[in-house]
């Protein structure tokens, strides 16, 4: 996992024209695009898979209620795997992120100073 490291005194602050130059950047813009193409696809399967899971919670009250084992439905087989996928999604965003958005945000940011 990666550390976050607040500036120094020694470090100079950023000014708003510096902030200007990097966001115009082609590296900044790449760095959003990568960013959205993980998190607005992954967004929109999680929400359909939530949206299933309610739809057939509202409209399948005999399907829900089938009995897997025990007192254990597919009811709540999908409700623990609506906590489960939250996770997931959560592990996958941060491997993500270390491996892909960190670095270039770090690089974007090392540039923007030395400017």
């Amino acid at each position: 996992m990666s550390t976050t490291e607040f500036p120094s005194e020694d470090v100079p602050l950023t000014t708003g024209e510096q902030f200007v130059t990097i966001q115009a950047s082609p590296e900044f813009a790449e760095l959003r695009r990568k960013l959205r193409r993980f998190v607005f696809p992954m967004t929109a399967a999680f929400l359909a898979w939530y949206a299933a899971y309610v739809l057939l919670g509202a409209f399948a009250h005999d399907f829900m209620a089938t009995k897997v084992f025990g007192n254990v439905n597919v009811g709540l087989l999908i409700g623990l795997g609506q906590f489960l996928t939250t996770f997931v999604i959560t592990g996958l965003y941060v491997r993500f992120a270390d491996k892909e958005l960190d670095p270039r945000a770090a690089a974007i940011r090392a540039e923007g100073q030395a400017s």
